[in-house]
C-alpha cells in the first residue's frame, strides 16, 4: 500500500539505538546508513526511513499521526513493545486486545526518543 514512511529524528544516535533492535524484532533489516538517516526494509519494497529533517529544523511529531508496524503474531507485539521500552521508548499503551477496533486487534503503543507515536499490531487470532 505504501512505498515508504519517513520518521523524523533529532538525535540519530538515540534513534538508531531505539529503532535497530525494534526493527530487528519485527523482522526488518537495516539496508541504509548515513550520518543523517537510517532505513529498514528492502530496496524496492516497503521501507521505513528514520532521518533528520531536510529543512534543518527540529523534527516534531504530529498530533493524531501514528505509524503502525505489523507484527506476525502477538508474541512479537509484546517483544517489540518491551524492546522499545528497553531502548529509550516511552509507553503509550501496553500490549493487549483492543476490541473497539475489531475482535483480533492486538496492539501496543510507544513513543520513540523524538516523540513519534508507533503502534505494533497483529490482526491475527491467537
Amino acid at each position: 500500500m505504501f512505498s515508504y514512511v519517513t520518521i523524523g529524528a533529532n538525535n540519530m544516535d538515540a534513534a538508531a539505538q531505539f529503532y535497530q533492535p525494534v526493527m530487528t524484532v519485527l523482522g526488518h533489516e537495516r539496508y541504509y546508513t548515513s550520518p543523517a538517516a537510517i532505513a529498514f526494509g528492502r530496496d524496492g519494497g516497503e521501507r521505513t526511513w528514520i532521518m533528520e529533517p531536510f529543512d534543518g529544523n527540529p523534527a516534531r511529531f504530529g498530533n493524531g499521526m501514528m505509524i503502525a508496524l505489523a507484527a506476525p503474531d502477538r508474541e512479537t507485539v509484546r517483544k517489540a513493545h518491551a524492546t522499545a521500552l528497553d531502548n529509550g521508548g516511552v509507553d503509550e499503551g501496553a500490549p493487549g486486545l483492543r476490541p473497539i477496533y475489531h475482535e483480533n486487534f492486538y496492539g501496543a503503543y510507544v513513543r520513540d526518543p523524538t516523540g513519534n507515536k508507533l503502534c505494533f499490531i497483529c490482526d491475527m487470532p491467537e
